[in-house]
């Protein structure tokens, strides 16, 4: 499952789209807005705005992680527009028969995540 959306990303939902009876291993993993976004000054919200192919970027992540190891299913979200500090930004979930396959590729398709090229971030930051 693959979406970009402003509305926010319903932890329950996922988990109830990703699991499934012969899974042995639903992994779900969040990144969420931080206040210190690594430039050392501090960070009110965070805005993200997709272009196009961004879906399709999205898909072909999933495309790898099921090359790699034997999964039940993978969910990808990213949200857009502004988010403030603690929001979810993105889901990578991963449902697998065992937990070693579901933690490596929730890894990779994290680290393919950041990467993505057709999602622009843009950090707002507090006037101190």
């Amino acid at each position: 499952m693959v979406k970009i959306a402003a509305e926010q990303i319903d932890p329950q939902k996922s988990y109830r789209q990703l699991r499934k009876s012969s899974a042995g291993s639903v992994l779900l993993h969040f990144a969420v807005v931080k206040a210190d976004g690594g430039s050392g000054q501090i960070s009110s919200a965070v805005e993200y705005c997709a272009q196009p192919g961004a879906e399709a970027e999205l898909g072909r992540i999933i495309t790898i992680l099921h090359e790699r190891w034997p999964l039940n299913d993978v969910c990808l979200q990213r949200r857009i527009g502004r988010l403030e500090v603690g929001e979810i930004i993105s889901l990578v979930g991963v449902c697998a028969e065992a937990s070693a396959d579901s933690f490596a590729a929730c890894q990779l398709g994290l680290e393919l995540l950041k990467k993505m090229k057709t999602i622009d971030k843009r950090e707002v930051f507090t006037d101190t």
